[in-house]
């Protein structure tokens, strides 16, 4: 599996055999100050994204707390582009996002978030997916998005800026 550009902390992830990390190299952000470290695998035409979840993820329920669900569902949209497309993720931006909340999830075990392409054109991408515990057999919540590409212009005048 390619790496992402730098933007991402990706290698294969240690005590998880076929699972690749899935982080920022930038521990300042959103995606690790919020979610954590996180694993992604290609599951034929699908991606899995997967977190660990802890107390700090929960409500006072103690299920896994809505924005915390939305914010690892929009991840994996990202995710889900560089791992079945093969683009660059990291200058895509989020334009809608529906998701439908099904049951609660649980703290006591990790989440995944499964996401197939649906259709792509030149600067769109549609997704959907679905958000799992338990091997797929406890339905957190189900979600179709939609994810503009960067340009190729902005793509590479941004790199330039950043080597």
């Amino acid at each position: 599996m390619e790496a992402p550009p730098q933007f991402f902390d990706f290698g294969e992830a240690e005590g998880h055999p076929g699972w690749y990390r899935w982080d920022l190299k930038d521990k300042s952000r959103f995606n690790w100050q919020a979610l954590g470290p996180l694993r992604v695998r290609r599951d034929g035409e699908q991606c899995r994204l997967r977190m660990d979840v802890e107390t700090r993820h929960t409500n006072l329920s103690d299920n896994i707390h809505g924005a915390a669900t939305l914010g690892l569902i929009d991840i994996a949209l990202f995710a889900g582009m560089h791992i079945l497309t093969e683009q660059d993720a990291g200058m895509a931006v989020t334009l809608e996002l529906n998701t439908q909340f099904i049951g609660g999830g649980k703290v006591d075990r990790p989440i995944d978030v499964v996401v197939s392409v649906l259709r792509e054109t030149r600067r769109l991408l549609f997704l959907r997916g679905e958000v799992t515990q338990d091997k797929d057999t406890h339905l957190v919540a189900a979600f179709s998005g939609l994810v503009r590409t960067p340009s190729r212009r902005s793509a590479a005048c941004w790199r330039d800026m950043n080597s």
